[in-house]
Formats: structure tokens, sequence, C-alpha cells
């Protein structure tokens, strides 16, 4: 994809040298649902990053002094006209405003440029910044799926299921 700049941020796809700053937000995940991405050593924080430099589903957000990676967006197409999508923010970046301006821009590189009439996210019930993210981007709350999926297991390996809701916003509602 071709960058996006914002007023702070770079929105680019992964590229060498971005390992150990991905490293540093997915060695311990925040979210549950990022669980399954934990990353233990450089070794595998490349091996992750060569495999998203391979695909536009995958955008890395850069500050734009240093093109230091921060986090990162994904946008995953559902032909013909639909996008799901998510954020994951190094936590020594929270509370600044980055994660609104990332997804602003991306939300609308996807309404102009790539067409898309609607875009969704999945947030679990626990987290409420992401939450407060999808309603600050105009995204409304759609429903709640009722222990919907288990990212975690308890002490006796049984599956923990979580609520999650959904989010959406049509471009529609985007332009208005």
């Amino acid at each position: 994809m071709d960058a996006i700049e914002t007023d702070r941020l770079i929105l680019r796809n992964f590229r060498t040298g971005d390992a150990p700053d991905l490293l540093a937000y997915l060695r311990r995940p925040r979210a549950s649902c990022f669980l399954s991405l934990r990353l233990d050593d450089l070794g595998a924080a490349e091996a992750e990053v060569d495999r998203r430099s391979r695909s536009d589903e995958h955008v890395a957000v850069c500050v734009r002094s240093g093109d230091r990676l921060i986090g990162d967006l994904f946008c995953v197409p559902e032909p013909p006209d639909t996008y799901t999508v998510g954020w994951n923010f190094n936590a020594d970046f929270g509370g600044a405003g980055f994660a609104f301006e990332a997804a602003r821009a991306l939300f609308a590189h996807l309404f102009a440029v790539k067409q898309a009439r609607r875009l969704y996210a999945y947030v679990e019930e626990g987290n409420v910044a992401s939450q407060r993210l999808c309603e600050r981007l105009g995204m409304r709350r759609e429903g709640l799926f009722v222990e919907f999926v288990s990212f975690t297991t308890d002490a006796d390996g049984a599956p923990v299921f979580e609520n999650t809701m959904q989010y959406a916003i049509l471009r529609r509602e985007w332009v208005a």
C-alpha cells in the first residue's frame, strides 16, 4: 500500500527493522484477542514482520519523527465491499491519541480509495479502551455475542469464553 501520512504518523507496510518495536508490544499482548500473536524473541518478531510485509492487510503505524513503529492496524477485505478492522498499540504510547489518529486515517483511506461500503470491528467486553475508540470513530455497537470466543483456558484447561461486541460504520455514516 502507499504510505498514508497524518500530522504525527506514517501508516505503511511492515519492513525490515520493525521487529524490535513489534516485539516490544507483542512479547506481552494486553488484549486477549492478541494472545495468539505473542512473540518470544527477536527471531520470532523478524519472521512475523516478514510475514506482515507481504500483505496490505497489516499496516505499520510509525511516529513520523524517527519512523518508529508504535503499533499496527489491520484491514481484512470481505468482498465485495466490507473490511474487518482492528488495532494493537504499544502501551508506552497510550493516551496520546495515536490510535484514533491512525484508525481515522485508515478509515478515510478504506472509504475513499478502496470504496469500502462497511467497516466492522470485534471488541471483547473487557477491552474498554477499544470500545471507546470505536465510538470516537463514529462506529455504532451492533450487538453483543455472549461467550463468543476463547483466547485462554482456566486452571483445569477448560476454555474461558469472552463476550464480544461488534461495532460497525457505513461509508454514508462516515461521510455524514
